[in-house]
């Protein structure tokens, strides 16, 4: 872990109890005279950092040394038009994204979606809030639904079609938005209305599940 989010992060003393206290004490083994990183939730390019002057009980006393502002994400921002799917699917992945370094995702019922599936933007922040103490993240990733293919294409013209193609994605160096269709790709009315947008698709034999392509992707990007 590499800081806790804490909505007291910025006093000049206070304690951690609960479930931070077991997860530090009785996991991580931290001892009196460590130091931790802490971000406030709402102040997330602030670092600051404590020493641990006590363990009583079920609370650790924290002592505030310096702040710093760091903000820790990557030279690259890219956002991912991402057909919906089962959010099974999508919080296996969410992690691994958030690594990355994915800025944005705009989830869209696309014509293979399935309508009762429905992006629980609450439970995604959760998991990425704790990704983010484990990998550093200082900005937590957005998010934003979109009813139609055609409503995402208009908002982003220059986004890049991941797709089953001829061309393979080999150039990523101007690419800061892509769209990903959901299991089975595309619908042929939704191909149509690609038009003059570049298509392209990973080089692999391989039939991708959507989340393996979203990752893929990212990574390739922003790697």
């Amino acid at each position: 872990m590499t800081f806790v989010f804490d909505e007291n992060a910025g006093a000049k003393e206070f304690s951690l109890k609960g479930e931070q206290f077991k997860y530090l004490i009785k996991v991580r083994r931290h001892q009196v005279g460590e130091r931790l990183g802490l971000r406030h939730p709402d102040e997330t390019d602030t670092l600051y950092i404590y020493e641990i002057t006590a363990i009583e009980g079920r609370s650790v006393g924290l002592h505030l040394v310096e702040r710093q502002a760091s903000d820790v994400m990557p030279k690259r921002s890219l956002h991912l038009g991402w057909c919906i799917i089962d959010n099974k699917s999508i919080e296996k992945v969410l992690p691994l994204l958030n690594e990355l370094g994915v800025a944005k995702i705009t989830f869209i019922y696309c014509d293979r979606s399935q309508k009762n599936f429905r992006p629980d933007f609450k439970r995604f922040e959760r998991i990425l809030s704790a990704s983010m103490q484990q990998c550093g993240r200082s900005k937590m990733m957005r998010f934003e639904m979109m009813d139609t293919i055609e409503g995402f294409l208009e908002s982003h013209p220059e986004s890049v079609v991941l797709d089953l193609c001829d061309e393979v994605f080999e150039d990523t160096s101007d690419v800061q938005s892509v769209l990903i269709g959901t299991e089975g790709g595309f619908s042929s009315r939704e191909r149509s209305l690609f038009g003059a947008l570049r298509v392209r698709r990973l080089d692999t034999p391989m039939v991708l599940r959507s989340e393996t392509a979203a990752t893929a992707i990212s990574a390739k990007i922003l790697l």
